[in-house]
């Protein structure tokens, strides 16, 4: 399979659409991740991510479950980088291995530290920043097209916003092709950084994040975890129903769909999907935009 740079994907005009995907642990979360890339293929998104765990918990399983969605289920496959945990030579290694497994696009992040640890500390020979992670894949690996993270309401661990669009900055700067954001819920903040982001003449693709929110206890634990804002009327629709599954899917459809349509409307040059590695609502998503022509 001839490997697409998602650089050139969002180059084109029609929106580009894509899923994240995580490393199972267990062997049931194993079956749901088959189960849940064999249900998406009938949604046809344009690349899928699967993430890198904390500490670089999770890379071999990265590298595996990447290759099983790239070569069974024929999907374009961008993997998570992290610097967390990492020497600058097991990068030079792990890149090597990206290459050979047919990978060309990354997800290049700072990562989070390791499992009962708060405070990010850099490997001895390793890297610090995403910036840094992001200029020494540049200077490796020069062909790789590199994504990297944005915070519409503002990184949690950043002083000012400010500050976290400068570091922004920096990251493309040094090589970042495109940025997609964090999760949140209220368009006008993913518009308002978009904005900022022009004035400081970052000028790549900014792809929106969005999480279909499938239960009210879900809803507060990643916004806890992200500080992303939760609209009040949002909040409430997903309590009204907390005990009814099916109606709870319900209104996080209801409120993604909305929050995609007037994304794509207004000028986003696409949507990335944190699906939890389930389908149900991404299929759903994905059959009313493009009944109503917003996705091709």
């Amino acid at each position: 399979m001839k490997t697409q740079s998602i650089k050139e994907m969002l180059a084109a005009a029609a929106p580009v659409f894509s899923v994240e995907f995580f490393p199972p642990k267990t062997e049931e979360g194993a079956r749901q991740i088959l189960r849940t890339a064999k249900a998406l293929q009938a949604s046809r998104p344009d690349f899928v991510s699967i993430t890198y765990g904390a500490g670089g918990s999770t890379r071999e399983r990265t590298l595996d479950y990447g290759e099983l969605l790239q070569d069974i289920f024929g999907y374009e496959v961008m993997p998570h980088l992290t610097c967390v945990g990492h020497s600058r030579d097991e990068l030079r290694g792990i890149l090597e291995r990206f290459r050979k497994c047919g990978f060309h696009n990354i997800m290049t992040l700072r990562g989070d530290p390791p499992k009962g640890e708060t405070e990010f500390k850099p490997h001895p020979d390793g890297l610090a920043y995403a910036s840094e992670l992001v200029a020494f894949i540049r200077e490796t690996c020069p062909d790789f097209c590199l994504g990297v993270g944005g915070y519409p309401e503002k990184h949690p661990e950043a002083t000012d916003m400010e500050t976290d669009l400068a570091h922004l900055r920096h990251k493309v700067v040094q090589g970042a092709d495109f940025i997609t954001t964090q999760l949140f819920f209220n368009n006008a903040d993913y518009f308002r950084f978009v904005g900022r982001c022009r004035e400081l003449n970052i000028a790549v693709p900014i792809v929106p994040g969005i999480l279909p929110a499938l239960s009210h206890s879900q809803l507060k634990r990643f916004c806890g975890f992200c500080q992303a804002t939760i609209p009040e009327e949002l909040e409430e629709r997903l309590a009204a129903v907390a005990d009814d599954e099916e109606a709870s899917q319900k209104v996080g459809v209801d409120w993604a769909f909305e929050q995609i349509r007037g994304l794509l409307e207004g000028g986003a040059p696409g949507v990335h999907l944190y699906i939890l590695n389930r389908s149900g609502a991404t299929v759903a998503l994905t059959e009313r935009l493009r009944a109503e022509g917003l996705l091709k």
